[in-house]
């Protein structure tokens, strides 16, 4: 680390069980975010605060006025750019020795399976079944790191899977493919704003 490194993540240094080295690995780190809304946003401020070196956001979606109230990555000026382009600025902002790789691309997995072997954690923050299915079906076979966050009106749930063991569980396991979900979106149901920050922090 140089000066300036050492004086940005100095609160993080002084902190026992991080120091230098552990702050060295969030440097060296890649972190994948799927999902650059509501939980998504949140998850990749403190990771580009905290000195992440790489962030690959994936979000196919535009901003719309109705995500402002939650979607803290983007601002008024935001609507109708790309999300991840939005997001991007916002993280060079907060901290331009991030590298941010906006892909503005629905992840399938022909995708996840050439990207997530490159990861140190893959976030899931979507909104949808499916997908998280396909990022934990990638995160299982190339033995990355799983973090998956949901969130609707008050509620929220966050569980970690860490599938670089083989005796782990995995997403599946808690929600199995086979078994059927009602999709509920905020959309229709509503969420209150400060739980998705809850959530992706």
């Amino acid at each position: 680390m140089n000066d300036d490194q050492l004086l940005r993540y100095s609160r993080h240094i002084l902190v026992d069980e991080i120091g230098i080295e552990a702050q060295q690995r969030f440097i060296d780190a890649h972190a994948i975010i799927v999902g650059a809304g509501g939980l998504g946003s949140p998850a990749a401020m403190y990771l580009a605060a905290a000195g992440v070196g790489r962030l690959t956001l994936v979000d196919a979606d535009t901003v719309d006025l109705t995500n402002l109230q939650r979607q803290i990555l983007h601002v008024s000026a935001s609507v109708g750019r790309k999300k991840v382009e939005s997001g991007r600025d916002t993280l060079a902002q907060i901290n331009p020795e991030v590298t941010v790789n906006a892909v503005a691309e629905r992840v399938d997995d022909a995708w996840l399976d050439r990207h997530v072997p490159a990861a140190t954690v893959v976030l899931d923050c979507t909104d949808n079944f499916a997908t998280r299915h396909a990022i934990n079906r990638a995160c299982v076979k190339h033995g990355v790191p799983l973090v998956s966050g949901a969130a609707l009106r008050f509620d929220g749930q966050i569980s970690t899977f860490d599938l670089r063991s083989e005796a782990s569980p995995c997403y599946a396991c808690v929600f199995p493919e086979d078994q059927p979900f009602e999709e509920v979106a905020c959309s229709t149901m509503g969420v209150f704003a400060p739980t998705v920050g809850i959530i992706g922090s």
